[in-house]
């Protein structure tokens, strides 16, 4: 889950990830007049690949003045490179056309990969401006690959041979998606109108940069400064230190800071008692991006549905949700509609059930009443909980530390289902502190790769919790993987236990299952590795793996209390695990509103996109129009911090529920065949995550389930039953 940062670049992943390009350069351009960037080659650490265990960066040695040098002599490399398979005076043919764009472009995807992934979890002032700098110059870059008509014209010509090459399956997949890529990258545009969309790539590729920087700073402008502990009161000790912590280190000495994450909802509006300091905090969190100041996205937002709209229409597409869902399983934007439009009624009469029965709660508890606000919900909620099932949060955080949870839960699961082994590299250099790193061992003792861990939140790092690779396997490559793995729990003062909720159990379980995904993968070519899959298919095997945070085996396993070892109580376990279907209303709804925005944007041609002064009343009046606007229930994000959308998402959001009906049917799968079992886990392995994106996704799930999903299954599951 990525916003929006530099392309991973290399001519393939990028057709792959966006339908753009890429480029390269050989030794023939290499003369006495070489100019300064490369002559850093020997000395940056970004330009020839690492001798540390399976290729890892080595971030000790990696500086930011090293990024720009590097970025610029990996792009001349891969233009040579272009170049010359564009020019080869030798007819086309798979190997010396497709086969050689699988290998250009090697040490620009190693730099972008490097760049991408610290300046989302560690950046800071000057790796912003290489981003700001070298946003356009990328999307130029991918241009000038996928707009050379020498370049297009052979794999065209093998492409419309392709029945004659006799190719196997992989092979043949992989000329058909070089093809489309072209194609939806430009390809077949005439000069006036390649120019343009070469003035829309960089225009977009500014706006994304932008927008990413803006909604980062806007979060960390937004802290909440509270004057008084007692305003305070409903926070636990730790949570109160860390919010003292927090001041000191912004220069706000006995005071505390709330900070916020990039969602409408504030986790500390659970346990918070001050109803002031709630609305105080809910509203600052809904306002970001659309205040009018230095950090407003919403001229950013309207003109990048603008462009996006006009650039889809110059390729043959109505609209750009068109555009994006003509690549995605669900196939085009009636299927997409017809799914949101008929799960907002359902998850809204659920969500106004919940309501009635938080407002009897306060009714009764509250000294004055009043009506319920979004402020109240999770305040209140917590307290129905608490009442029905006779627990709350704090009484649950202690079985949850992260390292037990990790060792005992996330890494026992994996060695249950896959054979799985993780040991700590300590001696192995990162990014920052915090990061801890992994080595993972397969069924037979061979390694598989490594896993970062970069779990804490902190005010250089995105929002959010992904999954990204900084190394990736093929057959024809080679290579080796590692995988970062990021979450943003709230880091505890020094000293004291990481205590997490359980929805961050979950997350670190559902995370977990994207480095599995990376870490499987066996294919021949690197544009397929890995989770290169659809993006609505892409959440799938990592909510299957949030089946085993809940499993009796797993559960027992690691639901420990960190500071006596017991296993949580038997009743205790028993209520959480009957209170996951509790505030399903709400959790949907606010998800398909956020959805549904995202469509609503992305379905209009671009005479309709409303100006930046009207992107706030569109988005009401969208809510209002699928019955969502119920205003307890905020979107989960709204359009001005909405970065999903402004990142690889776009027109996309919708993929976490469309992955949800695959995951619960497979869910379903494993309890039929025996739930955790190393033949079912093999079973998972072998016939779906090794693969990638070397065979179609849907019959990916065929070649594991042998069947079509059920949408039951995952109504079932939430509780979404039609009232």
């Amino acid at each position: 889950m990525k916003p929006a940062l530099l392309p991973v670049v290399g001519f393939s992943l990028l057709l792959s990830a966006c339908g753009d390009n890429e480029t390269a350069v050989t030794e023939t351009d290499m003369q006495d007049n070489t100019p300064p960037a490369a002559m850093e080659a020997d000395t940056n650490p970004l330009l020839a690949p690492s001798d540390l265990p399976y290729g890892m960066p080595p971030f000790d040695q990696i500086r930011n003045e090293h990024f720009l040098p590097a970025y610029e002599r990996a792009m001349e490399l891969e233009l040579a490179e272009v170049e010359e398979i564009a020019n080869n005076p030798e007819s086309a043919s798979f190997e010396n056309t497709i086969v050689a764009l699988e290998r250009s472009g090697q040490e620009l995807t190693r730099v972008a990969r490097i760049f991408n992934n610290i300046n989302g979890a560690n950046t800071n002032p000057d790796m912003q401006a290489v981003q700001r700098e070298m946003s356009p110059k990328l999307a130029a870059h991918s241009d000038a690959i996928s707009l050379n008509p020498d370049l297009f014209a052979r794999v065209d010509t093998l492409y419309q041979q392709r029945e004659e090459l006799a190719l196997d399956p992989e092979s043949d997949r992989l000329l058909e998606r070089y093809h489309t890529g072209f194609v939806r990258a430009g390809a077949q545009l005439d000069e006036t109108q390649k120019e343009r969309l070469r003035e829309i790539n960089s225009e977009l590729a500014s706006l994304s940069t932008q927008f990413s920087q803006n909604v980062l700073a806007e979060v960390n402008a937004s802290a909440v400064v509270v004057d008084t502990r007692e305003e305070l009161a409903g926070l636990s000790d730790a949570q109160i230190q860390a919010a003292a912590d927090e001041a000191a280190s912004r220069g706000e000495d006995g005071k505390y800071v709330i900070t916020l994450r990039n969602t409408s909802g504030q986790p500390p509006l659970t346990s918070l008692e001050n109803r002031a300091l709630r609305e105080r905090i809910q509203k600052t969190s809904v306002a970001r991006g659309s205040r009018g100041n230095e950090f407003d996205t919403t001229g950013i937002v309207s003109d990048t549905l603008k462009l996006r709209a006009e650039r889809a229409q110059m390729l043959g597409f109505e609209t750009h949700a068109d555009y994006i869902l003509s690549e995605q399983t669900a196939g085009n934007k009636v299927v997409v509609n017809q799914m949101l439009g008929g799960l907002a009624p359902v998850a809204v009469a659920n969500a106004r059930l919940e309501g009635e029965e938080i407002k009897r709660v306060i009714d009764e508890t509250a000294e004055e009443p009043f009506e319920l606000q979004a402020w109240d919900w999770a305040f209140y909620a917590e307290k129905v909980r608490q009442a029905r099932y006779s627990f709350d949060e704090s009484e649950v955080r202690p079985y949850f530390e992260l390292n037990n949870v990790l060792d005992n839960g996330v890494f026992y699961a994996a060695e249950q289902v896959y054979g799985l082994s993780f040991e700590r590299r300590d001696d192995l250099p990162t990014y920052h502190p915090d990061v801890q790193v992994w080595e993972v061992f397969d069924a037979d003792g061979t390694g598989l790769g490594l896993m970062l861990g970069d779990f804490y939140a902190r005010g250089s790092k995105r929002g959010g919790a992904w999954m990204n690779s900084y190394n990736t396997q093929s057959g024809l490559l080679g290579g080796s993987k590692v995988i970062g793995n990021h979450l943003n729990i709230t880091k505890p003062p020094a000293g004291e236990p990481t205590l997490m909720t359980f929805d961050e159990v979950t997350t670190l379980f559902h995370e977990t299952g994207h480095v599995l995904h990376g870490l499987f993968s066996d294919v021949e070519y690197p544009r397929f590795a890995g989770t290169s899959v659809p993006r609505d298919f892409v959440e799938f095997p990592s909510q299957v793996n949030e089946m085993w945070a809940t499993w009796p085996d797993v559960l027992e396993n690691y639901a420990l209390h960190y500071e006596t070892g017991e296993r949580i109580p038997q009743d205790l376990l028993d209520r959480v695990l009957e209170a996951a279907q509790f505030n399903e209303g709400f959790g949907t709804t606010e998800y398909l509103a956020a959805s549904i925005i995202d469509q609503a944007l992305h379905q209009l041609p671009p005479g309709e996109i409303p100006d930046a002064d009207a992107v706030m009343a569109f988005e009401a009046h969208t809510l209002a129009q699928a019955g969502l606007n119920y205003d307890p229930v905020p979107p989960r994000y709204r359009t001005p911090y909405f970065s999903h959308i402004m990142g690889g998402y776009s027109a996309g959001y919708y993929s976490y529920i469309w992955s949800e009906v695959l995951d619960a049917d497979a869910v379903e799968w494993f309890r039929e065949n025996g739930g955790m079992t190393r033949e079912n886990g093999d079973r998972f392995r072998n016939t779906l995550l090794s693969r990638g994106g070397s065979v179609d996704a849907m019959q990916l799930y065929q070649d594991f389930a042998g069947r079509l999903p059920d949408i039951e299954h995952m109504l079932r599951r939430r509780g979404l039953q039609p009232q």
